[in-house]
């Protein structure tokens, strides 16, 4: 297979460094909107759809990546758009379910939901899962911005009489430093615009790359006439090969790969938290999936089908052996000019970048709300004041920032064993996503779906999960539709099947078994020795799941203590955890959106449809978190005082920047002015003079 290096010029170098001291410079200027770590984390939930669909485009198409999709375009022809259009599969369930659950609960964290769906249990076991998804996640941005970067290296260099050796792990440290950097410092606010730019310079950089390498090659009808037949089909064969085929990307890429990206990745969630309403929200999926996914698709996936076309009409230009995971970097050094291929690679490290600073941020986010917080509070430490609390979680969120940047580094290892980006991400989210995936979906839409069930499904469906990484054949071999085993990697598309059907299997027949379950428990707490009965099941439970991560027996005799263990787990999490059906489903599942919008403003809901109006606004000496209109412009609102008020900028173009939200207060006779506090001048920043536009929320 050809390794390339030392491609581009020192022009493409230049455009390069340029590109990206300007988007540092641009991302650190946000950083003043960061007063709290609401607004490090989430933007102070203030931001318009429009902001936030384009934002999300950098998000997306950062991971999934201009390099992965043209490998498998390179590979595979049109039909490695399957990978990628997939993701509306599950969009329906996300802004009809997820999403207002996630804003009306006000959790800052998907753990978060778990506890207040289930347990404290159950958030410890899922703040390890979703950290450890995280961290794999930057892992892969990191691999996919070494392999895209080190093309344009020479192998090796000498530096005042050193000679430096360049390597994929070296670079990207480096990497790391770089990204470090302003996502320390610039927060959500600095992540959302950062994206936002990016947004935009990526669509363009990937459509310039298509018609530059349509223009080389001859005219669209020539490139379509040198695609081979096969290259022209818009769908994989069904179950060949075993690297590359529809069963396989549908379970992985289209079950594990989307709901765990719309459900679980932290950073997307984040960015959706971030915009002012559960409908500013929907609009931004709605428009996403509608038109942005498409256009994506031919976006990142181009290069892959130019490369092929050239390998055919002039293999000494782009040999047919060439890595697929080069392949954009060499297509868009082919077809273009010095300095334009330096901003269209600019534009590629920028997109892996903005994947990496989302999810550093959203691991961060984690760290604080799921580990720092409850540690304080089980130390029992105390701070003067909300501000200087708020202070010192800024302070370790950062700290937690260039943590996590380092375990993603480490995490790139075991990832760089794979032939392409492609498989090991593949792997990486059919393995680490079918746990939480399941424990979220069904916590959201099946309101019997218990929490000694979502313990279960965390720690016996992963040992389900481990034995079949360990035993292949026979265990998804069940599931494998007929795809032949490649002992290089056994079943590892189809593998998402298997993992998401043993969690399922686990949660729901767990769930089922409730009552015999709870009959049990009543049974055995009527022994004495009841405590130390537990306490012995509890650690048997630990030791056959260490027995099973550490392979020490047979698989029937794994299996069978898989079993013995399921029953354990589920008994002692009935005894250990107080769990109510009423009480821990009531406003959090998609069956009580109402009483969760009621709960989230704290009294009935006003749903009479008002104006946006807009004011001039006056500052007031108070330190009661309410705002306060004229009773003419209350009308016009249709607001009622203890209603919800979201104050922004009226210049649209800020996209709700400048914005603050809060509750209506008693109202005044001026009409076109609004009382409002310094905190509420200082959350919005707002200008003086400058017009606001106010709308009642709820």
């Amino acid at each position: 297979m050809e390794v390339h290096h030392s491609l581009g010029t020192s022009t493409d170098w230049i455009v390069m460094v340029v590109y990206f001291v300007a988007i540092m410079a641009f991302g650190s200027y946000f950083s003043k909107y960061n007063r709290t770590t609401n607004d490090f984390f989430f933007g102070g939930r203030r931001f318009a759809w429009w902001l936030i669909a384009m934002s999300i485009v950098a998000t997306g198409v950062g991971s999934h990546s201009f390099i992965k999709y043209s490998a498998k375009g390179f590979e595979a022809g049109l039909s490695s758009t399957m990978t990628y259009m997939n993701d509306w599969f599950f969009v329906p369930f996300f802004i009809f379910g997820w999403l207002p659950i996630i804003v009306y609960t006000k959790i800052r964290s998907i753990p978060e939901y778990f506890e207040k769906r289930f347990s404290p249990s159950t958030r410890f076991l899922a703040t390890i899962l979703l950290l450890l998804y995280m961290i794999g996640y930057v892992g892969i941005g990191f691999l996919t911005m070494g392999k895209a970067i080190l093309p344009l290296l020479p192998p090796e260099f000498t530096l005042f009489g050193i000679h430096i050796e360049i390597t994929l792990m070296s670079l990207i440290v480096v990497i790391a430093l770089i990204v470090g950097v302003y996502i320390t410092y610039g927060g959500q606010t600095a992540v959302i615009f950062t994206d936002l730019l990016q947004g935009f310079v990526l669509i363009f950089a990937g459509m310039l790359v298509f018609f530059l390498g349509i223009d080389y090659i001859g005219g669209f009808g020539l490139f379509w006439e040198l695609l081979p037949t096969t290259w022209k089909l818009p769908l994989a064969n069904f179950n060949n090969p075993p690297g590359f085929n529809f069963v396989g990307i549908f379970w992985q890429d289209g079950i594990a790969g989307s709901v765990g990206f719309l459900f679980m990745n932290m950073g997307l969630v984040m960015r959706f938290m971030a915009t002012k309403s559960v409908d500013e929200g929907r609009k931004a999926a709605t428009f996403n999936i509608l038109f942005m996914l498409p256009l994506s698709a031919i976006v990142v996936g181009n290069a892959g089908w130019i490369g092929k076309a050239i390998s055919i009409v002039n293999p000494s230009v782009i040999p047919p052996d060439t890595n697929p995971d080069n392949i954009f970097v060499v297509v868009a050094n082919v077809i273009s000019l010095p300095g334009v291929f330096g901003f269209v690679m600019a534009a590629l490290t920028a997109a892996l970048m903005s994947t990496v600073d989302t999810l550093l941020n959203a691991t961060a986010a984690i760290y604080i709300n799921d580990v720092h917080r409850p540690a304080k509070k089980w130390l029992a430490k105390k701070v003067k004041s909300v501000k200087e609390e708020d202070k010192q979680e800024l302070f370790a969120a950062r700290i937690a920032t260039a943590l996590f940047t380092v375990l993603g580094v480490l995490a790139v290892i075991p990832f760089s064993a794979f032939p392409t980006v492609y498989e090991a991400h593949g792997y990486f989210h059919s393995t680490l996503t079918p746990p939480l995936v399941v424990a979220i979906f069904l916590g959201v839409f099946w309101k019997k779906f218990t929490n000694a069930a979502v313990i279960a499904t965390f720690v016996v469906g992963v040992a389900l999960m481990v034995l079949g990484m360990y035993y292949p054949q026979p265990l998804i071999e069940v599931f494998s539709h007929g795809t032949a085993y490649d002992p290089a990697h056994p079943y590892t598309y189809i593998g998402a099947l298997y993992n998401l059907f043993v969690c399922v299997f686990v949660g729901v027949i767990t769930t089922f078994t409730r009552n015999q379950q709870i009959s049990l428990v009543k049974k055995i707490k009527s022994n004495p020795n009841h405590k130390g009965i537990f306490s012995g099941l509890t650690f048997i439970s630990g030791a056959i799941f260490v027995m099973i991560i550490f392979n020490v027996a047979s698989l029937p005799i794994l299996m069978f203590l898989t079993i013995l263990m399921l029953v354990f787990v589920v008994l002692s999490a009935n005894y250990y955890s107080k769990y109510s059906e009423e009480t821990h489903t009531d406003g959090l599942t998609v069956w009580s959106l109402a009483k969760a919008k009621e709960m989230f403003k704290g009294s009935k809901v006003n749903d009479v449809d008002g104006e946006t109006i807009k004011v001039n606004w006056k500052l007031v000496n108070s330190s009661d978190d309410l705002m306060c209109f004229s009773q003419n412009d209350m009308k016009k609102m249709s607001a009622n005082p203890g209603d919800l008020v979201y104050v922004t900028d009226a210049r649209k173009i800020l996209g709700g920047l400048k914005s603050a939200h809060s509750t209506l207060g008693k109202p005044h006779s001026e009409d076109g002015i609004v009382y409002i506090t310094q905190e509420h001048i200082d959350q919005g920043q707002f200008v003086e003079g400058k017009i606001l536009t106010a709308e009642k929320e709820m």
